[in-house]
């Protein structure tokens, strides 16, 4: 080769093969803007971080929103609920006043042999309603014999076991009446228990000698 020939380089040209884009945009998706702000020194985290503390924010107050509708809701479904039981007991009361009016005339043996009746019966309305007039008689049995309350747990209150052996038997059927009160229908009153709750009453008036 001679020196003094000038050297020339061959470049080549390689092929360059296209690559396909994927249709990100169809779903809405500009990925470009990603890949731009990565590579070329772009703020891409700081929108990023700029879109989380706005999605955040707006999470957040959508959070406090939804949690004072479940408060309002609460409120109202407690104190509705208040309403119905106070409005359930003071019908229960109204109830029982007007049995105890309409039956005061008749003599003792013919109330409780209603009671017996109801007790009976194959209807779990006639078992409440059975428990409710034999605690009536009771309270008026108490009334009567000079113990001192305004209701009938307070004159049992003042009632010792050494004066009354059948206390607890009074203690235990007025407790059952009150759950009749309290939950109304909601309280679910068995045959087997309606007949453990009269025979309680029983006992106490056989002691008071009421028969």
């Amino acid at each position: 080769m001679d020196p003094t020939e000038p050297i020339t380089f061959v470049t080549s040209t390689s092929a360059t093969t296209a690559v396909p884009s994927v249709p990100l945009s169809s779903f809405g998706i500009d990925i470009s803007v990603l890949f731009t702000g990565l590579f070329s020194g772009g703020s891409v985290p700081n929108g990023l971080v700029s879109f989380l503390g706005s999605f955040w924010s707006f999470y957040t107050v959508l959070a406090y929103i939804v949690c004072i509708i479940f408060l309002i809701l609460y409120v109202y479904a407690a104190v509705q609920k208040n309403l119905y039981y106070d409005l359930r007991t003071e019908r229960l009361r109204a109830q029982e006043k007007l049995y105890d009016e309409q039956i005061r005339g008749n003599g003792t043996n013919s109330r409780l042999a209603d009671i017996f009746t109801h007790s009976e019966s194959d209807n779990p309305n006639d078992w409440k309603l059975a428990i409710i007039e034999a605690d009536i008689i009771l309270d008026s049995v108490l009334k009567n014999r000079g113990y001192a309350g305004d209701s009938l747990g307070e004159r049992l209150r003042s009632i010792s076991p050494s004066q009354l052996g059948s206390l607890n038997d009074a203690w235990e059927a007025h407790k059952v009446r009150n759950r009749i009160a309290h939950d109304g229908a909601d309280y679910v009153l068995t045959k087997r228990m309606t007949e453990e709750t009269i025979a309680r009453y029983r006992r106490v008036f056989a002691e008071f000698g009421v028969t």
